[in-house]
């Protein structure tokens, strides 16, 4: 039987004895060749370094990997006696017993080869024999190394003396999840062998795939034993066909395995579509074996294989080189092999240790083994090894390369850096496609060149290289089909009363029409498969029925899917899995509207009232700081209070229309001057669209704006039956369920708003926007106010993780990308004249929290101004002010200082005194000018001036 899976039963331990009797001419050759020991009293001892270590080996003579152990144990043994620096003259000796493939017969050698005094185990082969032997190894303290035993579930807290020196299938298991993962199948079918090892690896292999989000759809069990009939494999394989998924993990032993292949390929299981996955077993036969019939190999064309990696070294190079010539090329080296070669090794190392820190090989006489008259089986002979515990320690502690790598164990007992090559069965032979190592995932780069780096185990990190599927393909497959067993999809339909565009049922037959059938047939003629699927309708069809409902019938499997306008909302994704959206959804509010006429006072609307009162604020505030920034420099804004107070209003609605006549003369005034300016150009060209607006397009209005006033209002809003609209209003908007009024059809949403509140109907209707598209479209008297405010989409439910609901999403996509979709949605819902109007709900009018921005850059330049001005008038007061003023009284101080501050802020500035001087200058030069070209004209001012004088 291949791999050493034994396909053994689990037998309860039974108690043996029989008297052992040892003469003396026994006493001699067992003292030197058989551990040196020798009876005392209750214990047996020997010295510190025997000159004989004496080991067991268990595993299956014939088996494909016991025929690769044998001989390396054997080769490791010679190593170890051949190396000086190991042991140190103690020869090791190697019992080898055959468990023959039976677990029966396996536990029968598995005890008489602890009748004779041996430290430590190798093996056993089987997980089988390994659950049964370690039970012995527990009594006796004698630790069993096991290089392909690799059940899971061999705990070292129930076995602490099992040891497992190969990577266990728990890693194995994790690897064919993340390749599962890698390619996006979310179902597998696991075929195994119904012993410890195959139930044990596929129940590891389920957890590991539930952490991905896959599971394992269907199991198959193969009766463990050598006489299982092609018939019957055939039996499991033509269910199997009619499964959904085509990702088939193959977990058995070479027999098996190998039936399974060859009535698959009768079946045409091993063709385009089908994903087959191997466990090492037929990686251990491909290694090991000289060649495959080519009957065999065709029948694998296209499989994944693991295997488990061991790192490329010059040993191992020179290991394989050796192996060649031992075997003569008939037999190939299997990892199996170098992990039976290191088991020696490192037993070997451990008992070195064991006797460098003083460790005696003595045994003890177990007080539970009791003598039974007639027994064939000497069981007082089996003895508790009294170092056990301390090789065990030993054992643990190892640290060393071997030809598999290091040679180390973690915290749980297990190989550090577990790792796997993936490798791919094509032609006559196999192609590496890339590694597994729980370091890093899946690559394309040996594990070994990763451990240096940082982990990384991101999804653009995982690798591997292109892979020759079954059917001789580079192409993906898809992982699953629609099952050919003949079942129909029972999709539920809505069975609706209202709005039946969109989805209703033919009177009087079992066929359903509207948008929403439409998309979905569409959408199934474009897949690549047949899909065969019957409508049911769901409802009572006197009212629409409850969608959430309906999504939960999913759930527990009375349809298998549900078509129609079903709103995708958080808590039903929770449950089922939808497809991409067909239609743009979100619930709106609707409400009556009446038309706003222009009227005598239609130029106030285009600002609301805070933006006219903060506009007329700031001209004025802006006039006054030019005129104070202006008014020592500048003649224009001098003179009487009248005429200043006069000047102020002018200048600043002069503004408005940029006329203003007064020039500004200072720094500042000019800054504050143009900032203002800005504004004025933004508020009147917003001000002139609005208005345009406001006396050409026609204005609707509501008192309803939106959600936010039905939610701070009391007045009943109506909903749609069966919509969502209900859970969210109450559970979301948290507005009380007494306020929402249940409306069934059009005709009941149009008098409902007629009536109003005051007559027993509702202030608005809050429902799905494709609902209340086609309401409007004959419903002129209504409109959407506020804004769309829940974005969703409808879409078509199936059960978590239902890979038809990934093809159909594709398929919409392709719908929507070449026109048919929106092809679909006018031959359904073409909407009329009233809909397209161009009236909408009151404009908004202009307000302030739009200009804001502005209104602060002015106001700041106004502060900046004034404050840059003030200080300079301080400055001035400061250099002007009387040294004698000191000595005034306080009062009479601040009230001085008060009044030269005012003065001096009205006083006439010098700067504009000289420049009056400077133009008079120049003025009277141009008249002497004058005067000179006309001596009439010289005389006649002379006289004018002596006339003035005079008088003055």
């Amino acid at each position: 039987m291949g791999m050493g899976m034994d396909q053994c039963h689990i037998v309860a331990k039974t108690k043996f004895s029989c008297q052992h009797k040892m003469n003396l001419s026994w006493f001699l050759p067992l003292l030197f060749l058989c551990l040196g020991a020798f009876p005392f009293g209750h214990g047996k001892n020997v010295s510190t370094r025997p000159a004989v270590v004496s080991l067991g080996a268990l595993f299956t003579f014939d088996s494909t990997i016991g025929r690769v152990a044998k001989i390396a144990i054997e080769e490791a043994v010679k190593d170890v006696n051949l190396n000086s620096s190991i042991l140190q003259g103690t020869q090791l000796v190697v019992a080898m017993q055959n468990t023959n493939c039976s677990g029966f017969l396996g536990m029968v050698e598995a005890l008489q080869l602890m009748e004779k005094d041996i430290i430590a185990i190798i093996g056993p082969q089987s997980s089988v024999v390994a659950h049964i032997v370690s039970h012995v190894a527990n009594e006796l303290q004698v630790p069993l190394l096991s290089f392909a035993a690799t059940d899971p579930t061999l705990s070292s807290l129930q076995f602490p003396f099992f040891v497992r020196t190969v990577q266990s299938d728990l890693y194995q298991m994790t690897a064919v999840a993340e390749i599962v993962n890698h390619y996006g199948w979310k179902d597998v079918i696991a075929i195994f062998i119904d012993d410890d090892y195959g139930r044990n690896g596929i129940s590891a292999l389920g957890d590991k795939l539930a952490e991905k989000r896959c599971k394992i759809s269907y199991k198959v069990p193969i009766p463990p034993g050598s006489g299982v009939s092609r018939s019957a494999i055939l039996d499991l394989l033509v269910k199997v066909a009619l499964m959904e998924s085509r990702v088939i993990v193959l977990h058995v032993n070479p027999d098996s395995g190998f039936m399974v292949f060859k009535v698959a390929q009768y079946l045409g299981m091993m063709g385009n579509g089908f994903v087959w996955i191997a466990t090492d077993w037929l990686s251990s036969v491909l290694d090991s074996a000289f060649r495959l019939p080519s009957d065999t190999m065709q029948s694998m064309q296209g499989v994944i294989v693991l295997r488990h990696h061991t790192p490329d070294s010059d040993r191992k190079r020179a290991f394989a080189s050796r192996w060649a010539k031992l075997t003569g090329g008939s037999l190939g080296l299997s990892s199996y092999g170098l992990y039976a070669y290191d088991s020696v090794w490192l037993v070997a190392h451990a008992i070195d240790a064991f006797f460098k820190e003083g460790g005696i090989i003595s045994f003890s006489n177990d007080s539970q083994i009791k003598y039974v008259e007639g027994g064939q089986l000497h069981l007082e002979a089996m003895s508790i090894f009294d170092g056990g515990n301390l090789l065990l320690k030993k054992i643990m502690r190892s640290n060393l390369v071997g030809l598999t790598g290091p040679i180390r164990f973690n915290s749980d007992r297990s190989l550090v850096l577990p790792a796997f090559d993936i490798i791919n069965v094509i032609g006559t032979g196999i192609r590496q496609i890339g590694y597994w190592s729980n370091y890093s995932g899946l690559s394309t780069v040996p594990p070994e060149a990763l451990y240096a780096r940082p982990p990384n185990r991101s999804s653009a990190n995982q690798q591997l290289y292109a892979v020759i599927w079954p059917g001789e393909t580079l192409m993906k497959p898809r992982g699953w089909v629609f099952p050919n067993n003949g079942k129909q999809l029972k999709i539920a339909v809505p069975n609706r009363v209202s709005y039946r565009e969109f989805v209703s049922q033919v009177r009087g037959t079992e066929t359903f029409k509207g948008f929403c059938i439409d998309v979905f047939v569409a959408a199934v003629n474009l897949l690549p498969y047949a899909v065969p699927y019957q409508f049911i309708p769901f409802g009572n069809g006197h009212e629409n029925p409850s969608y959430a409902e309906l999504v939960n019938m999913i759930t527990t499997g009375l349809f298998d899917a549900a078509v129609g306008d079903i709103a995708i909302v958080t808590n039903r994704t929770r449950i089922v899995d939808f497809t991409q959206p067909y239609a743009a959804s979100g619930l709106v509010v609707v409400a009556p509207f009446k038309k706003l006429n222009t009227g005598a006072w239609a130029f106030l609307r285009p600002f609301n009232a805070l933006m006219w009162t903060v506009t007329a604020v700031f001209f004025f505030v802006v006039g006054i700081v030019v005129w104070i920034l202006e008014h020592r420099i500048n003649d224009e804004f001098r003179g009487s209070p009248k005429r200043q107070f006069i000047t102020i209003i002018w200048f600043s609605l002069s503004t408005m229309f940029f006329s203003h006549r007064e020039n500004t003369v200072s720094t500042l005034g000019r800054l504050v001057l143009i900032i203002w300016l800005f504004v004025v150009l933004i508020i009147n060209s917003s001000y002139t669209a609005s208005l345009t607006s406001i006396l050409t397009v026609q204005q609707l209005s509501s008192p309803i704006k939106g959600i936010e006033t039905l939610k701070s209002s009391d007045e009943p809003i109506g909903y749609q039956v069966g919509s969502f609209a209900e859970h969210y209003l109450t559970e979301e908007l948290g507005i009380p369920e007494s306020r929402l009024v249940a409306l069934g059809s059009p005709e009941a949403y149009a008098k409902a708003l007629q009536d109003g509140p005051g007559k027993g109907g509702v202030a608005a209707i809050v429902d799905e926007r494709p609902y209340i598209e086609l309401f409007l479209s004959t419903q002129c008297k209504f409109r959407v106010v506020g804004q769309e405010f829940t974005k969703s989409g409808w879409g078509f439910a199936f059960p978590r993780d239902s890979p038809l609901a990934i093809d159909m999403s594709t398929a919409i996509l392709q719908l929507s990308e070449n026109g048919d979709l929106q092809r679909i949605h006018d031959k359904w819902l073409v909407r009329s004249a009233c809909s397209m109007e161009g009236a909408e709900l009151e404009s908004d009018q202009l307000h302030l929290k739009s200009f804001w921005g502005l209104f602060l850059i002015c106001g700041i330049a106004c502060f900046l101004a004034l404050l840059v001005y003030f200080f300079q008038i301080m400055n001035k007061l400061r250099r002007s002010a009387s040294p004698d003023a000191v000595s005034g009284s306080t009062g009479d101080s601040r009230s001085g200082r008060l009044r030269r501050f005012l003065s001096l802020i009205d006083e006439k500035s010098d700067q504009s005194n000289k420049r009056r001087k400077v133009e008079r200058s120049l003025s009277e030069n141009d008249r002497n000018k004058e005067w000179e070209s006309s001596p009439q004209s010289l005389q006649t001012e002379m006289t004018s001036r002596n006339g003035i004088n005079s008088v003055n």
